[in-house]
């Protein structure tokens, strides 16, 4: 659940001196490192957002030892214009791993003029993560095409695959082997407070999608005297962190592929794949069988392959780009539009590198994974027979805490009552964070409210072209005033916006010129959440 991209076996090694840790209380949080007045923001404007300000603040490295070693934390701002401030509002759009400096610049956008100038709008780079120092880079190149095809076809393969993920645990334990006792949710949350203290704030007001939502949650649990509003989005499932909430992302995939096949069947006439949704995506498991014998254009093998059709899983904006692109391979035997896709929307970069290897020191430290191997394998392969498009992909992707070289946290329990009512935002249909994650959230939190977007399938749901989401979003951060259906379910439901059209149809269509907007916005978003996020 991070941004891998521009877009997304124990081999017998053993581990001295591993202690089960639990996190510690927020009683040990440091002292302020100073007035709001020490922070030196600096104009980092861009051309998107140019109001943008910057800054760093420093942090304990280890937060049980305030006057150790300490790490920097990089900030962005947009600033308030309001007479009267409502304090500061800490965006954060996933991962573990995710970068949120530009989020506060489009929060700030996307949010009506009234409302966000009434807020400071604060981004973060977590720790470990792109600005914020030190920045972890574990293995260098390792999502380099062509990697093995993920589904094993023998002993020899899967081997492959394992000791691969093996290596880039024994890797990162070499290179950053000081740095990854601290990197954990625990730890991030309490450089939150750090912030806050920073910027001389009583209390925040927090705004998270996907991770973020559980980044919040475990601020809010360690520190509920200090949140005074708090909106979750996409919500990730307290009780599964991580093992078991990434195997329920497999089926929650394959079905989000089902309904991209759909559509796709449903706009034959543009696609020329069959009105059938069935033997269309048999016709992409066939096109994943093709470049494993050949890849495409040199570069894009099965793994790659399900990288570049990864986003679309989270957000159907890219089913018009996606739909092309599998129709010129398979009717015209297009090599140069996969090999063209796999670098719009799977290549990863040095900022792909980072947030992999943050999310992989988070997640393989924020609670405890498999460490038999048999487990991973049988878990997969049942997950597999029904799920097929990302089982064994997902395996591999977390498959290095199988052998991480530090012990793994208790995870927190974040059910809470001591926190004003919370805001949760949450589609039926996500296949990152799956509906169950926000049912139970909205169950730990008490007085929170859930607002659904019913029939909805993408991940990051408010600021993303639905004005009946965003409604409840504005009069939250206007006042605080929340949605109430009394019984156990949902407080509010909003019906998701229509699919997309496909490309050469939406130049003529009226209606999508009128939700060009909207599109936009969606776009915008998406591209600041990535995937594995």
């Amino acid at each position: 659940m991070t941004k891998r991209a521009g877009i997304l076996v124990a081999v017998g090694a053993t581990v001295a001196g591993l202690v089960t840790a639990v996190p510690s209380a927020a009683s040990t949080a440091p002292p302020a490192p100073g007035p709001a007045a020490s922070l030196k923001w600096t104009a980092c404007g861009t051309q998107a957002y140019p109001a943008l300000q910057c800054a760093t603040v420093r942090a304990p490295l280890d937060h049980d030892r305030p006057s150790g070693r300490r790490i920097t934390l990089a900030l962005s701002r947009v600033p308030h214009t309001a007479k009267t401030s409502r304090g500061p509002l800490l965006v954060n759009p996933g991962g573990p791993g995710g970068s949120g400096l530009s989020l506060a610049g489009f929060v700030a956008s996307a949010l009506p003029a009234k409302v966000a100038a009434q807020y400071d709008v604060i981004g973060f780079d977590p720790r470990g993560v792109g600005d914020s120092t030190p920045a972890l880079d574990c293995v260098p190149g390792y999502f380099d095409p062509v990697r093995p095809g993920s589904v094993p076809d023998s002993l020899r393969s899967e081997r492959a695959n394992r000791e691969r993920a093996a290596s880039f645990a024994a890797a990162c334990g070499e290179k950053h082997g000081d740095l990854l006792p601290y990197m954990d949710s625990v730890s991030a949350a309490k450089d939150l407070d750090v912030i806050r203290q920073a910027l001389g704030a009583r209390q925040i007001n927090y705004f998270g999608y996907s991770y973020g939502t559980y980044l919040g949650a475990v601020y809010a649990k360690l520190f509920p005297e200090r949140v005074r509003r708090l909106v979750l989005d996409s919500i990730v499932d307290p009780d599964g962190v991580w093992y078991e909430d990434n195997l329920g992302q497999d089926y929650a995939f394959d079905a989000r592929h089902k309904a991209f096949a759909a559509w796709v069947a449903k706009h034959d006439a543009t696609y020329r794949l069959g009105t059938d949704p069935a033997k269309v995506e048999a016709a992409w498991y066939r096109m994943r069988d093709a470049v494993r014998k050949r890849p495409a254009g040199g570069t894009v093998g099965p793994s790659e392959l399900e990288d570049i059709f990864l986003p679309g899983g989270y957000y159907n904006g890219y089913w018009p780009e996606l739909a092309e692109v599998f129709a010129a391979y398979v009717n015209d035997a297009d090599e140069d539009a996969l090999a063209t896709a796999y670098e719009d929307f799977a290549a990863v970069d040095a900022s792909g590198d980072n947030g992999y290897s943050v999310y992989t020191a988070v997640q393989c430290r924020d609670a405890a994974w498999p460490r038999s191997w048999t487990t991973w394998r049988n878990d997969t392969a049942r997950a597999h027979s029904k799920a097929p498009l990302m089982a064994w992909n997902n395996t591999w992707y977390n498959a290095p805490c199988a052998t991480w070289p530090v012990a793994p946290l208790n995870p927190v329990r974040v059910t809470n009552d001591r926190i004003p009512p919370a805001l949760l935002f949450q589609a039926t249909d996500d296949a990152a964070t799956p509906y169950e994650g926000g049912v139970t959230m909205h169950r730990k939190l008490k007085g929170s409210s859930l607002v659904v977007e019913e029939g909805g399938g993408n991940h990051g749901i408010s600021l993303s072209g639905n004005d009946c989401l965003d409604a409840y979003l504005v009069d939250y951060l206007t006042d605080g005033t929340l949605p109430r259906s009394g019984g156990s379910g949902p407080d509010a439901v909003c019906d998701a916006l229509p699919d997309p059209e496909p490309a050469s149809a939406a130049k003529t269509s009226t209606k999508a010129a009128s939700s060009t907007g909207s599109a936009a916005k969606g776009l915008t978003l998406h591209g600041l959440l990535g995937t594995r996020g």
